[in-house]
């Protein structure tokens, strides 16, 4: 099945919106979709510059727990991304960065770890790019930021396959730390450190 590796960002219900808005100035100017309307649960609507299941159909999530998306973002460039980026003949955005897709991104809006928080989950969509979001400092420098900038209080880098996952931020900070580790030996004590952290 190949490797599926992703960045999983945990904030506040209330902050969904805003992530998302920081999601679509990611986006490459480039990409040519049609709008997506989505309705979140709390009924404000967002038009998003993504698919969702491959589709431009209006969403509702007033009926439904998660929001499925499919997107492309615009990562600066290191030495990872631009070899991934000459490989698969991918060429510069105007402003220099490298826009890359599908990436597949779910919204849960009661996440796995803790009901009263959300979680915003960006998985690459190949083993190839799943390396490079393993490897490539600037990857995880967009993802990191993007939770501080959405008032997220946690960041993971999550293997996808149960296993221990890496704390990338924490609490308006970044860290090296995992989960199985002396400091979070489990979830549920990660989660007990998890404050409020706005911008």
């Amino acid at each position: 099945m190949g490797l599926i590796y992703g960045y999983d960002i945990y904030l506040r219900p209330r902050n969904v919106a805003r992530a998302l808005a920081n999601l679509v100035a990611l986006a490459p100017p480039s990409r040519d979709v049609r709008p997506l309307e989505v309705t979140l649960p709390d009924g404000d609507r967002i038009v998003l510059p993504f698919t969702s299941n491959f589709g431009s159909e209006p969403v509702d999530c007033s009926t439904s727990g998660t929001l499925d998306l499919d997107t492309s973002l615009v990562f600066d460039v290191d030495d990872a991304l631009r070899e991934y980026a000459q490989v698969s003949g991918l060429e510069p955005e105007a402003d220099g960065g490298i826009g890359i897709g599908y990436i597949y991104v779910t919204v849960r809006f009661e996440s796995l770890l803790h009901p009263g928080y959300a979680s915003v989950e960006c998985w690459a969509a190949t083993t190839w790019m799943s390396r490079l979001f393993e490897r490539s400092a600037s990857v995880r420098k967009l993802f990191t930021d993007l939770t501080a900038e959405s008032g997220g209080v946690c960041c993971l880098f999550d293997t996808g396959d149960g296993g221990p996952e890496h704390i990338c931020w924490l609490n308006g900070e970044p860290v090296e730390e995992m989960v199985s580790g002396s400091r979070f030996p489990e979830r549920g004590t990660l989660v007990a450190a998890w404050g409020d952290f706005e911008v």
